[in-house]
């Protein structure tokens, strides 16, 4: 019996870690277009309008706000580790630039060299502007009630000569 429990609770130990080893598995994820080579080859500059272009490769991603409204097609494979933050494994934007016209002048493609991995600097951001401790911030305008413009200066409390808009 001794012989047989040992096997047993080994077997279960074995179970175990690899239960705890399966939960550890990283997620992989696609978000953004979906890119067809075989479409994406299709899009000829000075002969494709935007019309032409958002009928072989569908409404783009996003559009350029300024200049030249260029049209971006993003594709994005995400991973995300067991407990850990989601990161970038592959990118691809596919921008398809027009001229005034909206014909299309070129079509780029970029990869990972476009994504910039950036660390904060500690758990604050710095701004302008004084430090004030949560005291300060909670009674720092006592005493301000009754400032410049409240009406303390006699001249517009009896509703004569006043320019506001209450006619103080």
């Amino acid at each position: 019996m001794g012989k047989r429990g040992l096997k047993i609770g080994s077997a279960g130990m074995v179970l175990a870690l690899g239960a705890l080893v399966s939960g550890c598995t990283s997620i992989k994820d696609h978000r953004g277009y979906i890119i067809d080579q075989a479409l994406v080859d299709s899009v000829q500059p000075g002969v494709d309008n935007r019309e032409s272009v958002e009928k072989t490769l569908g409404r783009p991603t996003f559009a350029s706000e300024w200049g030249n409204k260029d049209w971006y097609y993003v594709s994005q494979t995400i991973e995300t580790p067991a407990f850990r933050s989601p990161r970038t494994q592959n990118q691809v934007v596919l921008r398809v630039q027009f001229d005034p016209k909206g014909n299309v002048i070129d079509v780029q493609r970029r990869g990972m060299e476009q994504v910039a991995r950036i660390t904060p600097n500690g758990d604050q951001t710095p701004t302008l502007g004084r430090e004030r401790s949560l005291l300060q911030d909670l009674f720092g305008n006592i005493g301000q009630v009754g400032a410049a413009g409240m009406g303390g200066s006699g001249t517009g409390s009896s509703g004569s000569g006043g320019s506001g808009p209450n006619g103080s």
